[in-house]
């Protein structure tokens, strides 16, 4: 089998991912549309705008062909942000064969259609949904590139798909488990960016631990009622992909999502918080979703709602926290399901 990957796109996670996949010993082609970019990684083996100061291992290049890219590779990985995941994988399909592994890393939905990533992903290649293998879990680009010890999680349906992944990844520094419920893998590394998002903007507004802690523990509730509704498995959401993906977002000033959530949080405007980033923010999109999603299907998010008035009603993020804290009483275990997730799925 060829020990070429292919890594679609060149940004701060799909460069780490190819350092890990170097670091085994791939020749690993990173993709982008950015003649410039592809240029940088391959004179001088950098990727300035997303890892400033990190060089890069030789046995990883660039090109802005999918082709090129693509071509005799045995696996692919997409990192595309969710709003462009539709139109990289409709131009990968032009190249992609049932043979190469099939794995994606993006924390996010496609907004227009509420759909997960590996659906998006499925309909352009016209493959099978549960052969698509998703890597998610607790996991910043700039630690992982400088190999500081992290662990992930690879869910699939087919088993084989997953125990390549877990393989192709795992080194003495990237240590890989593997789970087979890629829908609440999927769903909790995309929905716990919100909650980051708030954790943000607690910290913005200067209202301490307390505050962050409570939103934190809510926040992985109600997170975990959607994503059951949706099909996953609760136990899902207290592993690496839940909390472990929670904690590090949502506490880490290399969290694009803490970082937009506290300038936010501090009284600036979405767009020029935005702006100044520079950088995709997926918990942005991913409030929208999750907002419509939780209306569709009669759950009840409250912080998901306030960060949703927030981020687009033009809500003052104070307002939103005292609108929280003023709720009526509840319960901390309500509605909860008793049935079990391999009972609903036999």
């Amino acid at each position: 089998m060829s020990n070429k990957v292919s890594v679609l796109v060149a940004g701060s996670w799909g460069t780490a991912l190819a350092s890990v996949l170097a670091m085994n010993h791939n020749n690993v082609v990173l993709w982008s549309r950015n003649f410039e970019q592809v240029k940088e990684i391959n004179e001088f083996h950098t990727n300035s705008k997303y890892l400033p100061g990190i060089t890069l291992a030789s046995n990883i290049t660039a090109t802005t062909s999918m082709k090129a890219a693509v071509e005799n590779s045995s696996a692919v990985i997409l990192v595309a942000p969710s709003s462009a995941m539709r139109e990289v994988t409709s131009e990968l399909k032009n190249y992609w064969n049932k043979d190469m592994l099939c794995v994606h890393a993006t924390k996010g939905f496609e907004t227009e259609s509420l759909k997960r990533m590996s659906t998006v992903i499925a309909e352009e290649l016209d493959c099978s949904e549960g052969d698509i293998v998703v890597l998610s879990g607790p996991s910043h680009a700039e630690e992982v590139i400088r190999r500081c010890p992290t662990t992930v999680v690879v869910a699939s349906l087919n088993k084989s798909a997953v125990e390549r992944a877990q393989e192709l990844f795992m080194n003495s520094y990237f240590r890989v488990y593997t789970n087979r419920d890629m829908i609440g893998v999927e769903l909790a590394g995309a929905l716990k960016n919100i909650i980051a998002l708030g954790a943000g903007m607690s910290d913005g507004l200067g209202f301490g631990d307390n505050a962050k802690a409570a939103l934190m523990t809510r926040g992985l509730a109600e997170i975990s009622r959607i994503g059951v509704e949706l099909g996953a498995n609760p136990l899902t959401f207290s592993g690496l992909a839940g909390i472990g993906d929670l904690v590090v977002t949502a506490t880490s000033q290399h969290s694009r999502n803490w970082r937009a959530g506290s300038l936010i949080g501090k009284g600036n405007k979405l767009d020029d918080v935005l702006e100044s980033m520079g950088m995709v923010v997926e918990g942005i999109r991913t409030t929208a979703a999750a907002h419509s999603l939780s209306i569709q299907h009669g759950v009840q998010m409250p912080i998901t709602d306030q960060i949703y008035n927030v981020l687009f009603k033009e809500m003052d993020a104070r307002v939103a926290v005292e609108t929280l804290m003023g709720r009526d009483p509840k319960t901390e275990m309500e509605n909860i399901r008793l049935e079990t997730w391999e009972q609903w799925h036999t």
